[in-house]
């Protein structure tokens, strides 16, 4: 069966889907978007993904398309219509499609364009990865600076993916000025004698939704949090890793540039942190 996908106010057949040749996200990466995960047939963190949104759109002096109940109803109506147990939903929306290309954006009242679809990942939250943890590697950071608002513009991290794959890991954390900023869809994290360490808030990192509440978890079990920047040489060197995604959750590090970390196996600290998250956010899921 075909997906059903949500454009502009239309369910529609994945196949029959389109967006102008005009629009925006096309042809600037002028959108910005988010990602929820879904379990048990339920939305994880739909509030604070909303909010994000919001804050995105703002940045960007981009109108909001609908309001927090309008695109909650959207989101069940395509985990309805596509089955999804576990898996995520995928939310764009771009400055919408003008008579012609111009760098001036368009005239005030062009609609944007809203774009939602699905991707069904049964087990999600039973990663097998999970269990053995990844290998990272390091590359430069050269994205734009205003890496706190969530845009399409994923050429870089799509690239940093890429070397990873070529050098035999599974994804890359990014390095600026010495410092990591973070991985090519994460939150990056190392935890040194029992303390985890992840880099404080700015314009150089995304402000995760995954993050928030697993800071938030690790503070309520008494666990010690630091939030401040940190090498690669630090990292290589820390007792374990793991990083935070809305599709990852809480997924453990076990090496970063051929250097393992531990025992080469994931840690207490990311391994408990990942129990706390799945539970409590399957609680809180709508």
């Amino acid at each position: 069966m075909s997906r059903i996908v949500y454009v502009n106010g239309d369910y529609l057949p994945e196949e029959e889907a389109k967006v102008s040749v005009f629009d925006r996200g096309f042809l600037f990466a002028d959108g910005v978007y988010e990602v929820t995960s879904v379990l048990g047939g339920k939305l994880i963190d739909f509030d604070g993904h909303f909010k994000r949104l919001q804050r995105s759109l703002g940045e960007l002096d981009m109108p909001a398309p609908a309001a927090l109940d309008d695109l909650l109803e959207i989101h069940r109506a395509l985990v309805t219509r596509n089955e999804i147990v576990d898996g995520l939903i995928y939310l764009q929306i771009t400055r919408g499609a003008p008579a012609d290309r111009d760098f001036a954006f368009p005239p005030e009242g062009t609609e944007p364009t809203v774009v939602l679809f699905t991707q069904s990942k049964p087990g999600l939250g039973e990663s097998p990865q999970a269990k053995q943890g990844i290998k990272v590697i390091s590359i430069e950071d050269i994205r734009w600076g205003r890496r706190d608002i969530k845009t399409v513009q994923l050429l870089y991290p799509s690239m940093g993916k890429m070397m990873a794959k070529k050098a035999g890991a599974d994804d890359a954390w990014m390095v600026e000025d010495g410092l990591v900023t973070e991985g090519t869809s994460n939150n990056a994290y190392i935890v040194k004698d029992g303390k985890i360490i992840t880099r404080n808030l700015g314009t150089e990192i995304l402000h995760g939704i995954t993050r928030a509440a697993v800071l938030r978890f690790a503070r309520e079990a008494q666990m010690v949090v630091e939030e401040r920047p940190f090498t690669i040489e630090e990292a290589k060197a820390a007792d374990e890793a793991f990083f935070t995604s809305a599709s990852a959750f809480v997924m453990p590090v076990v090496e970063i540039d051929g250097v393992s970390l531990g025992d080469g196996v994931p840690g207490v600290v990311a391994s408990r942190l990942r129990e706390i998250y799945l539970e409590e956010s399957r609680k809180a899921a709508i």
